[in-house]
């Protein structure tokens, strides 16, 4: 699946323009052409294109270029008292991804906490729990918390696995980026703790082990296509496979440097270094 980051183009990730200049039609047939099964939306991509089309009409383009799967992101501070003003943002936002999701018959929505809002794990177990069962009355897609650096209150395997265990919901599971569990320091073997019914996502990014001056900046800017950085992308796959996971994978690189790529060229060399991942002697 080629996702949002690695194929929208000049947008500016989380401080500016986040809706995509290239147009969805453009999006979806490209990825079919290059060998790609599915791609994913940002919320604010999908909020700009209601402007001119409808969920139905995004679908049809979707449906019309032979796509299978694809990811909804992201909500955040779901688990922010009510009352509060980024919990009001995150309601109006849960309700647009789960129309979304039920429209495209998504593979999941991607929740997290990419601002570092701090939570007790208990009380945000319970509303991941609550979030679980609240999609589950609009969409078949899978709830996939993804765990990072950035992220106060799950940050280590253990924590991760705590919080999928004990919210128990069965569309609800963990989301699995390589670049966080690199800059996490979870090695490949690590994640065959994780059980088969945990495993709601899997996505692939390389880069540096050694963290540059702006965390943040490397973060949405410097990322690496799979291969071209130094992160063992083949053993997190067999890995990930070795523990059960069965689904697509998505490939996500926030790379300044491939938004400023054309479209197809973009897409192309997404494909042929993330196919190149399962070609190196996992399959």
């Amino acid at each position: 699946m080629a996702l949002y980051w690695t194929v929208s183009g000049p947008v500016d990730v989380h401080y500016g323009r986040e809706w995509s200049l290239f147009d969805w039609r453009d999006r979806c047939e490209h990825a079919t052409a290059v060998g790609f099964r599915g791609i994913g939306l940002w919320h604010a991509d999908v909020a700009h294109q209601l402007e001119t089309r409808t969920l139905a009409e995004m679908k049809q383009i979707f449906d019309d270029a032979g796509l299978e799967y694809l990811e909804v992101e992201f909500l955040a501070d779901f688990f922010v008292p009510s009352g509060e003003p980024a919990r009001a943002e995150s309601d109006r936002l849960r309700k647009q991804l789960f129309e979304t999701a039920a429209t495209f018959d998504a593979h999941h929505i991607k929740v997290g906490n990419i601002p570092g809002t701090p939570c007790e794990l208990g009380r945000l177990t319970e509303e991941f729990a609550g979030l679980c069962a609240e999609a589950a009355q609009h969409t078949d897609a899978k709830v996939a918390y993804e765990f990072m650096p950035f992220d106060v209150n799950v940050d280590t395997l253990d924590k991760a696995l705590k919080l999928a265990g004990a919210a128990g919901a069965s569309n609800g599971g963990l989301a699995i980026d390589t670049w966080h569990m690199s800059k996490l320091g979870i090695a490949p073997d690590e994640l065959r703790r994780i059980q088969p019914e945990q495993l709601a996502w899997v996505e692939l990014s390389d880069g540096q082990y050694e963290t540059m001056d702006d965390p943040i900046d490397e973060t949405i800017n410097h990322r690496r296509l799979p291969g071209e950085g130094e992160f063992p992308i083949p053993a997190y796959v067999e890995a990930l496979t070795a523990a059960g996971y069965n689904g697509p994978w998505g490939v996500e690189v926030l790379s300044a440097e491939l938004r400023s790529l054309p479209i197809e060229e973009e897409f192309r060399r997404a494909y042929e270094t993330t196919l190149a991942q399962f070609d190196a002697g996992v399959t």
